[in-house]
C-alpha cells in the first residue's frame, strides 16, 4: 500500500461482541431466539456467574433484554436480542468476512 495507511478490519472488531461468551449468547439468541437462563447456560457451556457476567454486559450494550417471570414457585429468566444486538452481531460476522477476504487475498 504506496503511501496510505490503513488499519486492519479486526481492530473495527465490537469489542462486546467479539468475547466468545457474549458471542456465543448472541449467537444462541440470534438463531433460536428466546431462551432461558438454563437453555443459555446448557448451549453455551457456562457456569452460572459466568453466563451472569456476560449477560448483564450484553443488557448494558442494549443486545440482550433480560425478562422475569415466574414458572410455578420459581422466577424464571429468559433473553432475546434486541434489534441493536442483532445489527451488532452481523456488523461483527461482516467485518470476519472482510477479514477472511483479506487473508485469502480477495
Amino acid at each position: 500500500m504506496a503511501g496510505k495507511t490503513r488499519l486492519s478490519p479486526a481492530i473495527e472488531l465490537d469489542g462486546v461482541v467479539h468475547e466468545r461468551v457474549r458471542l456465543a449468547i448472541l449467537s444462541a439468541l440470534g438463531s433460536h431466539g428466546r431462551l432461558s437462563f438454563n437453555e443459555l447456560k446448557a448451549l453455551t457451556d457456562t457456569t452460572d456467574g459466568n453466563l451472569s457476567t456476560h449477560c448483564g454486559k450484553l443488557e448494558s450494550a442494549g443486545f440482550i433484554r433480560a425478562a422475569k417471570g415466574l414458572f410455578g414457585r420459581r422466577t424464571r429468566t429468559s433473553y432475546e436480542i434486541t434489534t441493536a444486538g442483532r445489527e451488532a452481531l452481523l456488523s461483527y460476522l461482516e467485518q470476519l468476512e472482510k477479514i477472511m477476504g483479506e487473508v485469502r487475498g480477495h
